[in-house]
C-alpha cells in the first residue's frame, strides 16, 4: 500500500486551525442528527436502536479525537519517558457509557437524547461487549489503561484485535455450548485504522550467518513466511482531564490477498490459502492449546503481538530521534502482562542485533533495563512452556537468541553457586527431557529488571516457591503490586444510585481519590443514610433479578440474600464447593430444617475453557442442581439457583451492585489476587472467602468482623496435603456425607446415570489439590453465620457501608502510581487544552512512512 506523507506546505490553516467542538446539549443533538441522517443514511422510518447508538458513538468519538490529538502533541513536546503495556487480553467491555462519563458529558448527552425522545443509557446497552479478553487478566489490563489516562501518565497499550472473542457461552440441557462470539460483526466505532504503521512479522525459515563490511559476524532471518500486522487504535479517555491515551490492536493480514496465478489456473482454494492462514492468527482469542495445532497458533499469537509492538515502538522512536537509539533505554519501558508476551525479551534482542547492528552486550543492556514482568498465577501449569521443536519450526532466529541468553545466564548461576548442577538444571530457560521445552516465565525473569506479583501473599509465595531460585539470585528484582479496579467503571458508572449517594454525602473527590471513601465510616450509624443505602441496594437487586429472569428464566426475590460467584470456571476457584453447599441447603429444606430460614438466591456464572472437561462438568452439575431445586415446590422461595450464561463485563456491571454476599472461595495459595472481590466490596457486598490472594488485604482494610472467613491457610493447605484423607472427612461430617449420598445416588442426574462420577471421584481423591472436602465444614459454618447476620438488616447495612468505605486501597489509581513509582519512572504530562495547537500537526503526519 502506498501512503504519501503530508508535508508542512500542504497543510492550510483551514485544516489545522479547527475550532473546538461544542459540548452543550444543543450542539450534541445537532451533531447526532447529522450522523444519523447524513452519515448513516437513516430517517424517521428507521426504528432500530443500533443506528441511534452508532450516531451517538460517532458524536462522542469526535470529542475524544480532539483530546486524543492534543494528548499526543503534549507527549511529543515534552520528550517524556513512555511505558508500553503488552497484553494478550484487554477486556474493555462497552465504550460509549464509559467515554461519556470520562468526558463529563452525562447530563448534556442525556438532555440531548431527551430532545430526540431517546434514552442514552438504553442506547449504551445496545453496544456489544468487545471480545478482547477472557477474564480477570484482560479486565485488569483495561482498568490499568483507564487509570493511566486519568493520572495523565504516557502509557500505551498493545494487544491483538481478535475478530472473534473467546466464545459465546450458551447452556443446553445443562451443558456449556460454545458458539462464535463475532463481536466485530458490525463496524466498531471505537477504533481507527492506522495502515501507515503496518509491520511485517516473520515465521518459519532459518537463520543465516554472515560477516558484515567490517568482518563482524551477523545473522539474518531468511526464507521466512511473513504476515502483516495491521494496527487499529482505540482511544482511552482519562477522567475529565483532557487526556486520551491509546490502545493499539494488531490484526493479521496476508502480504498479498490472493495468488492471481493459482486463481487463473483454477485453484480457487489455493489462491486464498496464504490469506486465510495469515488471518487465522488473530481470528480467535486464546485458541484451545490442547492440540498441536492449538499450541502452534497460540505461540504465533504471542510472537505476533511482541514483534509488531516492538517494531512499532522502535520505528516511532527512530522517526522522532532521527535514527538515534543511544538513549532508548532511558526513555522507554515495557510491562509484560503475565507470561504471554515474554517473547518480547528475545524479539527485542533480535531487532537490536540483526536490524540495528548492536553488539550482544549493548543490546542486552537495553533489553534488561526496559523489560518488566508481571506474574499473575501460582499454578505451575500456567507458566507457559513451548517445545523447542515448535520454536525451531516457527521462530528459529528467536531460538538461537534464547539459547545464547540461557548460556550466558547459566554462566552467572555457576559463578554464584559453583558446582550446583541441580540448581542450574532448575533455573535453566531450557528444560531438558524427552521433549525439551522453553520456559517462558524464566525467559521473562532473566530478561527483566522488575518482577512483580499482584497481591502480598501472591508475591510472597512466588519468592518462596515458584521463583525461589531467582529470588535468591536477584532479590532486588522482586516486588509486589496489589491489583485494583477502576472506580469510574465499577462504581460511578455501573452503580449510579450508590455513586450519587456517596457524592451527595462526602463530595465527588472519591472518583479520582478512592481513599476518600473512608469518610463513609462517619455515616455508618446514620439512620437516614442507612435507609438511603438500603433503597439503593434494593433497586440494584431488582435490576439484577430482571437480568437473571431474562437470561436464566429463574425468578429471584430481591428480599432474599443474593449469594453470587461469577468468575472463570476452574477447580481452584471452587465453584464445586459452592454447589455442594447449595445441595446441603436443599437437603436441609427437604428434611424440614427450615426454621428461622434465610431466603437465598444463588447466582453462579463463568466460562469453562473448551478443553477443560472437569470445569465443563461442574457447569453441568450446577445447572442440574438448579433444575431440581427450582422446580421443587417444597423448596419454593427459600432457595433459588441460577447459572448465568455468557458472563461478561456488561453483566458484571449489573451483578456487582446487586450482590449481598460475594463468594471468593479459592483454595488458599492458588488465587494470585482476584479483582472481582474488589468490585463486589466497592459496591457494598460482604465477602465470604479464604485467606487467599487479595482477600487477605481486603479483610485487613474492612476489619475481620466484616468479612466471613473460613478454610485452611496456604501453610495449612501444604501441611494437609501430606496426610489428606477425604474419605475420613466425609465419614466424620454428617452434612457432607448426606451431600455425597445425594450425588452418588444420582438424584441430580436421574436420566444421565454416572455422569457426575468424575466429580465424585475428584472430591474423594486423597490427591485432590483443591481440598474441597477439607474446607466444606468450615464453609458451611460460616455460611450459617452469614445467614443469621443477613436477617439483621440494620447491622448488615452497617457492614455493607464499611465494605465500601474500606475499598479505597483497591483502586487501580493506587496500583498505577506504585508501578510508576517503583518501575516505570514516568512524569505526569497534562494534555494540551482543546483549541490550543502547540505542536505543528505536520510533525505527526511526517512521522508516517510509505508501505508497498
Amino acid at each position: 500500500m502506498n501512503r504519501k506523507r503530508f508535508v508542512k506546505s500542504n497543510l492550510c490553516p483551514e485544516l489545522t486551525d479547527i475550532p473546538p467542538l461544542g459540548l452543550d446539549s444543543t450542539t450534541l443533538a445537532r451533531a447526532f442528527r447529522h450522523y444519523y441522517t447524513n452519515h448513516l443514511g437513516r430517517d424517521k422510518s428507521c426504528n432500530l436502536l443500533h443506528y441511534a447508538y452508532e450516531a451517538l458513538a460517532l458524536v462522542v468519538r469526535d470529542r475524544l479525537m480532539e483530546r486524543w490529538k492534543k494528548t499526543r502533541y503534549a507527549y511529543d513536546d515534552s520528550d517524556c519517558k513512555r511505558a508500553y503495556y503488552l497484553s494478550l487480553e484487554f477486556l474493555m467491555g462497552r465504550s460509549l457509557g464509559n467515554s461519556i462519563l470520562n468526558l463529563g458529558l452525562d447530563d448534556e448527552v442525556a438532555e440531548a437524547m431527551n430532545r430526540i425522545c431517546l434514552d442514552y443509557e438504553e442506547l449504551a446497552d445496545t453496544e456489544q461487549d468487545a471480545g478482547l479478553g477472557n477474564g480477570g487478566l484482560g479486565r485488569l489490563a483495561a482498568c490499568f489503561l483507564d487509570s493511566c489516562a486519568t493520572l495523565q501518565l504516557p502509557v500505551m497499550g498493545y494487544g491483538i484485535r481478535y475478530e472473534y472473542g473467546m466464545f459465546r457461552q450458551r447452556i443446553q440441557d445443562g451443558f456449556q455450548i460454545e458458539e462464535p462470539d463475532h463481536w466485530l460483526g458490525a463496524e466498531n466505532r471505537w477504533e481507527i485504522e492506522r495502515p501507515e504503521y503496518t509491520q511485517r512479522i516473520k515465521f518459519g525459515g532459518r537463520s543465516e550467518f554472515y560477516a558484515d563490511h567490517d568482518g563482524t559476524m551477523r545473522c539474518r532471518w531468511v526464507d521466512s513466511r511473513d504476515v502483516l500486522a495491521f494496527p487499529y487504535d482505540v482511544p482511552i479517555p482519562g477522567y475529565r482531564n483532557g487526556t486520551v491515551n491509546t490502545l493499539r490492536l494488531w490484526k493479521a493480514r496476508a502480504t498479498a490477498d490472493f495468488d492471481l496465478g493459482e486463481f487463473n489456473a483454477g485453484d480457487y482454494p489455493g489462491s486464498v490459502a496464504a490469506k486465510n492462514e495469515a488471518e487465522k492468527i488473530t481470528m480467535v482469542l486464546y485458541p484451545n492449546d490442547a492440540s498441536e495445532n492449538g499450541k502452534d497458533l497460540r505461540l504465533r499469537q504471542q510472537y505476533f503481538l511482541a514483534s509488531a509492538s516492538l517494531q512499532d515502538i522502535l520505528e516511532r522512536w527512530q522517526t522522532i530521534n532521527e535514527g538515534d537509539l543511544s538513549d532508548f533505554a532511558e526513555k522507554n519501558c515495557f510491562q509484560l502482562n503475565d507470561t504471554h508476551p515474554s517473547c518480547a525479551v528475545a524479539e527485542l534482542m533480535r531487532l537490536l542485533l540483526d536490524e540495528h547492528k548492536f553488539g550482544w552486550d549493548e543490546a542486552w543492556q537495553v533489553v534488561s533495563n526496559t523489560m518488566a514482568y508481571t506474574n499473575h498465577t501460582l499454578l505451575p501449569e500456567a507458566l507457559e512452556k513451548w517445545p523447542v521443536r515448535l520454536f525451531e519450526q516457527l521462530l528459529p532466529r528467536l531460538l538461537d537468541i534464547i539459547y545464547e541468553i540461557n548460556a550466558r545466564f547459566l554462566k552467572e548461576v555457576a559463578a554464584r553457586w559453583p558446582g550446583d548442577m541441580e540448581r542450574q538444571r532448575r533455573m535453566s530457560i531450557i528444560e531438558e527431557g524427552p521433549e525439551p521445552m522453553v520456559r517462558m516465565a524464566y525467559l521473562a525473569i532473566v530478561g527483566s529488571f522488575s518482577v512483580n506479583g499482584v497481591a502480598e501473599l501472591h508475591s510472597k509465595l512466588l519468592q518462596e516457591g515458584l521463583f525461589r531460585d531467582f529470588y535468591e539470585m536477584w532479590p532486588e528484582k522482586f516486588n509486589n503490586k496489589t491489583n485494583g479496579v477502576t472506580q469510574r467503571r465499577w462504581l460511578s458508572w455501573c452503580n449510579k444510585g450508590l455513586g450519587s449517594l456517596i457524592s451527595d454525602s462526602i463530595g465527588e473527590e472519591w472518583v479520582t481519590d478512592l481513599g476518600q471513601l473512608r469518610q463513609l465510616k462517619n455515616l455508618v450509624d446514620d439512620q437516614a443514610f442507612q435507609k438511603r443505602w438500603q433503597e439503593v441496594k434494593f433497586d440494584n437487586k431488582q435490576r439484577l433479578a430482571t437480568l437473571v429472569e431474562a437470561e436464566c428464566g429463574v425468578l429471584f426475590n430481591p428480599d432474599a440474600m443474593f449469594d453470587v460467584q461469577v468468575k472463570r470456571i476452574h477447580e481452584y476457584k471452587r465453584q464445586l464447593l459452592n454447589i455442594l453447599h447449595v445441595i446441603h441447603l436443599y437437603d436441609r429444606i427437604k428434611r424440614g430444617e427450615a426454621e428461622n430460614w434465610t431466603a437465598r438466591c444463588v447466582l453462579i456464572g463463568g466460562k469453562a475453557a473448551p478443553g477443560y472437561a472437569m470445569a465443563k462438568l461442574i457447569v453441568k452439575l450446577i445447572n442440574n442442581v438448579a433444575r431440581v431445586v427450582n422446580n421443587d415446590p417444597e423448596v419454593g422461595d427459600k432457595l433459588k439457583v441460577a447459572f448465568l450464561p455468557n458472563y461478561r463485563v456488561s453483566a458484571m456491571e449489573v451483578i456487582a451492585p446487586g450482590t449481598d454476599l460475594s463468594e471468593q472461595i479459592s483454595t488458599a495459595g492458588k488465587e494470585a489476587s482476584g479483582t472481582g472481590n474488589m468490585k463486589f466490596m466497592m459496591n457494598g457486598a460482604l465477602t465470604i472467602g479464604t485467606l487467599d490472594g487479595a482477600n487477605i488485604e481486603i479483610r485487613e482494610e474492612v476489619g475481620e468482623e466484616n468479612f466471613f472467613l473460613f478454610g485452611l491457610t496456604a501453610a495449612e493447605v501444604a501441611e494437609t496435603r501430606r496426610h489428606y484423607d477425604p474419605h475420613a472427612i466425609i465419614e466424620a461430617d454428617e452434612n457432607l456425607s448426606r451431600v455425597m449420598h445425594l450425588l452418588q445416588s444420582g438424584h441430580f442426574c436421574q436420566f444421565e446415570a454416572g455422569i457426575f462420577d468424575p466429580i465424585i471421584g475428584a472430591i474423594q481423591n486423597p490427591f485432590d489439590p483443591w481440598l474441597v472436602a477439607a474446607d466444606f465444614a468450615d464453609y458451611v459454618k460460616m455460611h450459617e453465620i452469614a445467614a443469621v447476620a443477613y436477617r439483621d438488616k440494620k447491622n448488615w447495612t452497617r457492614m455493607s457501608i464499611l465494605n465500601t468505605a474500606g475499598s479505597g486501597k483497591f483502586s487501580t489509581d493506587r496500583t498505577m502510581l506504585e508501578y510508576n513509582r517503583d518501575i516505570w519512572g514516568l512524569q505526569k504530562v497534562p494534555a494540551h487544552p482543546v483549541g490550543e495547537a502547540k505542536t505543528d500537526p505536520a510533525r505527526a503526519l511526517n512521522g508516517t512512512r510509505d508501505h508497498e
